[in-house]
């Protein structure tokens, strides 16, 4: 079977298909033929050598994806083969457990319970699409921000991965929906999946357009991608006990504490890698009822080659980026 393989850490063409040796499963393993894989930019930062979490070289990329269970190892009751199923990563206290034997592959080797049912609903490439980007959309939303209905969001970038299924996710639980995009497909995006409300975040007065959203309140949630731009003007828009729940940032930041001190804000890390036993269930009971039920659909911005794995780490970092990045095999 074929697989890209990192040799040492590096820039992208650190990345090489080659040629491996077929899996096995063993207890409790499941071997899945993939057909979509999830490109995320988590995966930029391992092969870069930057995450604090460095896998032994050589090491085959990627958490995500989705296919057709061939095998089953001993022990395991919940899968079987023949079955549609996606591959979401696990972890703990920061450190990657995903898939046993990496994501960009033609096949991979997991843990039974990083296997979940694909309804029949759902292409391959969007269940590839689901477990980074749909898991800490959900974690963020839910289990760090604690949102209910009622409550208004703002959306960051919401034509990307994690943001256009944050918009879904949000919308079907209740709450007012606002997004930004700079370009106006990425504003139609986020209205076609639910957003209440746009603004280009390039306007000079995007600011004074959000809280007009909300009658001047503030907004009660944030969900933050890039918090070394964002975040003080964050703060700066958000409701009494308002929060803001960073996923991302690329640099330092310098804040006013002063204007989360008058709201009595919040501001929350996330990782989804940290996400307990328990919080990794209950994420993807409700990520596979919401493909089931047609809530959720991960918006699909791009296909590639799995031999153009060098190519998808450049593209899947670039500004602007349109829904999710699939490798197929």
């Amino acid at each position: 079977m074929k697989a890209i393989r990192v040799h040492e850490f590096g820039s992208p063409d650190v990345m090489r298909l080659e040629e491996v040796p077929e899996l096995q499963a063993g207890p409790g393993e499941v071997i899945v033929g993939i057909k979509a894989i999830g490109v995320n930019p988590v995966d930029t930062y391992i092969r870069s050598g930057m995450y604090a979490a460095k896998p032994p070289l050589p090491y085959t990329p990627g958490t995500d994806a989705a296919g057709i269970v061939e095998s089953v190892g001993q022990e395991v009751r919940k899968v079987a083969a023949g079955a549609r199923v996606y591959i979401a990563a696990a972890g703990v206290r920061g450190t990657l457990f995903g898939t046993t034997s990496g994501a960009y592959a033609e096949k991979m080797l997991c843990k039974e319970f990083q296997v979940h049912p694909l309804s029949a609903n759902a292409t391959f490439q969007q269940g590839a699409a689901i477990g980074v980007p749909a898991g800490i959309a959900y974690r963020a939303l839910f289990q760090k921000a604690r949102s209910v209905p009622g409550e208004s969001v703002l959306i960051h970038g919401a034509s990307g991965g994690v943001r256009t299924v944050a918009v879904q996710l949000a919308r079907a639980a209740g709450m007012v929906v606002i997004g930004t995009a700079g370009t106006p497909e990425g504003r139609d995006l986020a209205l076609k999946l639910g957003a209440h409300h746009v603004v280009d975040h390039h306007s000079e007065n995007h600011l004074e357009q959000i809280l007009q959203f909300t009658e001047g309140r503030g907004v009660d949630v944030v969900l933050e991608m890039l918090s070394n731009v964002n975040l003080d003007n964050d703060l700066k828009i958000l409701a009494q006990e308002g929060r803001v729940v960073v996923i991302g940032s690329r640099g330092r930041v310098e804040i006013d504490p002063r204007d989360a001190m008058g709201r009595e804000a919040t501001i929350l890390g996330t990782m989804l890698f940290n996400a307990s036993e328990k919080d990794y269930m209950i994420i993807h009971a409700a990520l596979v009822a919401a493909l089931e039920s047609g809530t959720l659909r991960p918006v699909i911005g791009r296909e590639l080659p799995l031999s153009d794995a060098p190519r998808s780490h450049e593209a899947v970092m670039e500004p602007g980026v349109y829904g999710k990045i699939i490798l197929v095999p």
